[in-house]
């Protein structure tokens, strides 16, 4: 294990692997969602799909529905005709005369819109097979996603165990001084818990260090950034006390 001069080596090595682990933590976290949200976009496909078969049950019942009452009302015009021609006056023939006509009238419409129902029923065809097509599609990219996910899982899973054996390694070199506010800090802010000086601000928040928090920090002492609380360090080129 390599053995770090300073505070500052410490600190660095430790700010450096707990950004690691947090991007890898990340990476795990990542692959079940993105799982998740494919899994939610098949569902949504998935009810598409059953609304469109759904609609096209209604309008197939709209179709027959129209032919039951074109087929009464075909029964119902032999009927009109067979009184038409047994009329016995001749206010009796015009009524059902204008009655044939009125109905005539109707069935054609009626008819028309049989028609129009029909090329509507027709079209659902492609529908349907367009929305199999895209939900297949979908689920096609999840099983990838899920096959995606678990290769990597096991390699991430490695790597974070290979970093927190060597964070524990180097959290042993952290002076009795450091120890209480880094785990502090470690424990819920990760990363976090750590900044570098950059340009005598602090590399977490920009804030601006005094000129004693320097002194301190050449000194090998505890500084906390007075803003955002991280434990700071000094970049390399700036620490002393290095063999």
């Amino acid at each position: 294990m390599t053995t770090h001069n300073t505070p500052g080596d410490v600190l660095c090595t430790l700010h450096r692997i707990l950004i690691q682990l947090s991007d890898l933590k990340e990476r795990l976290e990542r692959g079940p969602r993105q799982i998740k949200a494919r899994e939610a976009a098949c569902a949504k496909l998935e009810a598409d799909l059953n609304q469109v078969k759904a609609d096209q049950k209604a309008a197939k019942m709209t179709v027959d529905q129209k032919q039951l009452v074109l087929k009464s009302n075909e029964a119902k015009h032999r009927d009109l005709h067979a009184k038409l021609m047994a009329a016995q006056s001749n206010r009796e023939f015009q009524a059902l005369k204008d009655q044939i006509a009125a109905d005539d009238m109707a069935r054609s419409v009626l008819e028309d819109e049989i028609l129009e129902s029909m090329e509507k029923l027709d079209g659902f065809k492609k529908l349907i097979a367009d929305a199999e097509a895209t939900l297949a599609r979908g689920k096609d990219d999840l099983a990838k996603a899920v096959k995606s996910v678990k290769e990597a899982e096991q390699g991430l899973l490695a790597d974070v165990a290979r970093c927190e054996t060597e964070l524990r390694q180097v959290e042993k070199e952290l002076p009795n001084d450091f120890v209480q506010a880094y785990e502090r800090l470690a424990r819920t802010r990760g990363a976090e818990a750590l900044a570098v000086v950059d340009n005598n601000n602090c590399g977490g928040c920009n804030q601006m260090i005094t000129a004693n928090m320097q002194n301190s920090l050449l000194t090998g002492k505890v500084v906390t950034c007075q803003s955002c609380g991280r434990v700071l360090y000094l970049p390399e080129d700036r620490r002393v006390g290095r063999k």
